[in-house]
């Protein structure tokens, strides 16, 4: 990923709230030179610098099948920036630009098929997005009409070996700039565009609080 130092984010309790936030990731492996991308939810759980994502896909894709190296990327918030947003449009002859947060993570990919892990995974996966939504319902490992849905599908962990978080919010910009970019995107009727100015606003704290 192309990184610029301004945009580099090394605060792994940023990734953990963009996982928090945005857990419906995109993993992609290679074989035979050619890349095979899945779209699926993650559960992601870190203990301080070691990352660890779960999740499953269905048996018939072949992605399964793709132990091994893997690169799996978190697509936070993003906006686009209108050079009119900026107070020194005319006098650095801004231009149009987008705003963003994501993740890319590289690691090891390892499969599971046993029964006790796929239960497990797809009751954890549940129980997060069932409670999000304030419903209830949980995989009923006792039920064989359900255990029998397991042979569907294939198990992963993902051992994270590298990180790269890309938080392009403007950094590179005067403070003004930053102000009223943050300011424009938050009156936006889009929660994306609420999301990066609220990501703005906390950097631009720190940064006065370093100051």
């Amino acid at each position: 990923m192309y990184l610029p130092r301004a945009f580099a984010e090394t605060d792994l309790g940023a990734l953990d709230r963009l996982a928090e936030q945005y857990d419906f990731a995109t993993l992609i492996t290679v074989r035979d030179e050619l890349p095979t991308v899945s779209h699926l939810p993650l559960l992601y759980r870190r203990d301080g610098d070691q990352v660890e994502l779960r999740g499953h896909w269905a048996r018939p894709n072949p992605q399964a099948r793709h132990a091994g190296p893997a690169l799996a990327i978190l697509q936070g918030p993003q906006a686009y920036i209108s050079p009119g947003w900026y107070p020194d449009k005319e006098t650095a002859a801004r231009v149009p630009t987008w705003n963003y947060a994501i993740a890319h993570l590289h690691g090891q990919l390892e499969t599971f098929e046993d029964e006790p892990g796929l239960a497990r995974v797809v009751d954890d996966l549940s129980v997060r997005h069932e409670t999000r939504i304030g419903s209830d319902w949980r995989f009923e490992v006792e039920r064989e009409e359900l255990r029998r849905q397991l042979r569907g599908i294939v198990g992963f962990r993902f051992r994270v070996e590298r990180m790269e978080l890309k938080f392009k919010l403007s950094q590179n910009h005067p403070l003004a700039n930053r102000e009223n970019v943050a300011a424009q995107l938050q009156a936006q009727d889009r929660d994306d565009s609420r999301a990066v100015a609220a990501l703005m606003r906390e950097r631009m704290r720190h940064t006065v609080a370093d100051d």
